[in-house]
């Protein structure tokens, strides 16, 4: 008879159940982690509150995480049991045309994530392909578990604020208050922007970014956003706009608030199905740099790793509630209200 294990169980649109599940076996040539700690975000929010999957339930999501190698499968030798690490959801091949231009994001053979059962749980498995492409990083005696969550969101934040070259003197707006405009604002700053704007519907979100170091705080249901950052921009405009969240609307805005010749960022992904309906005229006349961000390669990946868990970076503000994985629906709450920035779940903590 199997071990078992708790779990958080999606069985559909939030339906989540902490519940007894098998334990996974350790696959031939792969291990298991025990997970110490793992991040809720807002990809795991839409996937835990639609219909993610189509109806192929139950499953188990989560993907930021943080554990200690529990078991390993004989011949795996780049895995020690109580080893701690941060495993990078993703496994990039390394070999297709994509990945060998420095595209690992863009990986046509990944494994993806969302294919296997997640870190909503006590233990997770990993198979000999995780142990072959590695992605895994080793996390140093004594650092905080639950920081180093972060490392995840950290990546592809990194990484769009590398491609876009963010740079002395900018002035930057992001839309969206949320962990990510949040990494984005601050990550801005780290690489020498002079002014940098946030924008979100959410008061809540707005002043728990109020704590970090950001110029201007708009509150677009309140206020015409566009007209905003054009007039606290001398009518020039930022010279990165950066939409980072899941409407089609800030879209549309985003690109009315960029200068001319400036780079319009779509980070946040749109529900499916959706379209934006945009002035081409304005991206034409005005030159615009339309670029969208996905994902971080192997070597952005391995860099925000190390940003995340140094002491450069505010892990601890960000993370504004620590909670035992039963409690997975609070914190999905929390994160839907705006009352907590980011969320870091305990799956083996009462």
């Amino acid at each position: 008879m199997a071990n078992k294990m708790k779990a958080a169980v999606m069985y559909g649109p939030n339906d989540i159940r902490y519940e007894d599940v098998d334990m996974p076996e350790c696959p031939e040539g792969g291990f298991i982690v025990k997970i110490k700690a793992v991040g809720l975000c807002g990809s795991d929010i839409r996937n835990l509150t639609t219909d993610s999957r189509k109806g192929n339930y139950p499953h188990i999501y989560g993907h930021e995480v943080v554990g200690e190698v529990y078991e390993v499968a004989p011949g795996v030798e780049n895995y020690r049991v109580g080893q701690m690490i941060y495993v990078y959801p993703e496994a990039h091949c390394l070999k297709c045309e994509n990945c060998r231009s420095g595209h690992h994001e863009q990986c046509t053979n990944i494994e993806h994530y969302t294919d296997r059962p997640g870190g909503f749980a006590q233990y997770i498995a990993y198979t000999k392909k995780r142990v072959d492409r590695g992605a895994t990083f080793e996390i140093p005696d004594g650092l905080d578990p639950i920081a180093a969550t972060l490392a995840e969101p950290m990546s592809s934040t990194y990484a769009c604020v590398e491609n876009i070259n963010v740079t002395l003197g900018d002035t930057v707006v992001i839309i969206g208050a949320g962990p990510i405009g949040i990494f984005l604002s601050i990550l801005s700053r780290m690489r020498g922007a002079r002014k940098i704007i946030l924008i979100d519907i959410n008061q809540s979100r707005l002043d728990k970014a109020s704590e970090f170091d950001i110029d201007y705080l708009i509150n677009s249901s309140q206020v015409d956003p566009v007209e905003e950052v054009l007039r606290l921009t001398n009518n020039v405009g930022a010279d990165k706009v950066i939409s980072a969240n899941p409407s089609t609307k800030a879209q549309q805005q985003a690109i009315l608030m960029a200068k001319k010749a400036g780079i319009v960022v779509f980070f946040g992904g749109v529900p499916k199905g959706e379209l934006t309906e945009l002035d081409t005229n304005i991206i034409h006349y005005n030159g615009l740099w339309i670029y969208g961000h996905y994902g971080a390669n192997s070597m952005q990946v391995q860099t925000a790793f190390e940003l995340a868990i140094s002491k450069d970076f505010p892990a601890r503000k960000i993370i504004t509630h620590v909670l035992p994985l039963k409690e997975i629906n609070k914190g999905l709450e929390l994160t839907k209200t705006g009352e907590a920035l980011k969320v870091v779940l305990l799956p083996n903590e009462d």
